[in-house]
């Protein structure tokens, strides 16, 4: 029997089921992957927004990574919502040098609307992307980091994804130091029940890259596995509704 690739999501918990840590274990399950957990925040949310979070503490984000990679181990890293600057840092001691393909989706606003990351935890980010070997900000989180110009001047692997950009025809593009960008583009799937897009975008990319694939054919992977989820959407939710991981086959 072949070994299911040990993925690790650092991320927030979802109550209600279509983002964070709950997109991620049901993207890494569906995938083939073996799904562990180090959760950094707690939130009450629906699809129609966040009405609370609490963040845990650094030492317990920690304790919960040490657990996973000390007895299991781990072939790939995913970290979504960090919650606090100090969760942020701890997540970085913890995983640099670790060896591992690690996905960064540097989370700042909820599909819905609401801040999940202050300027503090923000400026924590720097450090993570230079120990991911992808960065995955969205058009709107994209600017906040400083733009293309910031990013490729750090040398920072990212794809900059276009799905909350204008216009019919979705554009990402993964930009490499040294190398000419990668583009991707497919017509807008026009839906509402887009909540956990991100999340599950990171997740697969780190799952098919912790299954030992080269970076843009877990990237493209990854891709249409969001796509297929988009269109099974199964209606939940009076909002931005999730996506039908369970659907995909």
């Amino acid at each position: 029997m072949t070994q299911a690739p040990r993925i690790l999501s650092i991320a927030g918990s979802d109550s209600s089921g279509g983002a964070g840590i709950q997109a991620d274990i049901k993207t890494i399950t569906l995938l083939g992957g073996y799904a562990m957990t180090a959760i950094t925040a707690i939130t009450a949310q629906n699809t129609r927004g966040v009405t609370d979070v609490q963040a845990l503490s650094a030492q317990m984000v920690a304790a919960q990574i040490d657990a996973c990679i000390g007895d299991i181990g781990v072939d790939a890293v995913k970290i979504g919502m960090l919650g606090s600057p100090e969760i942020a840092a701890v997540v970085a001691d913890r995983l640099e040098g670790l060896g591992v393909p690690i996905v960064f989706d540097p989370v700042m606003v909820s599909t819905a609307g609401a801040v999940l990351a202050d300027e503090a935890t923000i400026a924590a980010f720097e450090r993570l992307m230079d120990i991911a070997c992808l960065t995955t900000p969205n058009f709107d989180e994209l600017a906040v980091l400083g733009g293309d110009e910031a990013l490729v001047a750090r040398g920072i692997a990212y794809i900059a994804k276009g799905g909350d950009a204008p216009g019919d025809v979705v554009e990402d593009r993964l930009v490499l130091p040294g190398q000419a960008p990668v583009l991707w583009t497919a017509p807008r799937i026009d839906t509402r029940h887009t909540h956990g897009t991100g999340c599950t975008l990171s997740s697969a990319v780190a799952t098919f890259l912790g299954q030992g694939a080269p970076l843009v054919e877990a990237i493209e992977d990854a891709r249409d596995f969001v796509r297929a989820a988009l269109l099974a959407a199964p209606g939940f939710g009076e909002g931005f509704g999730p996506m039908g991981h369970h659907a995909v086959r």
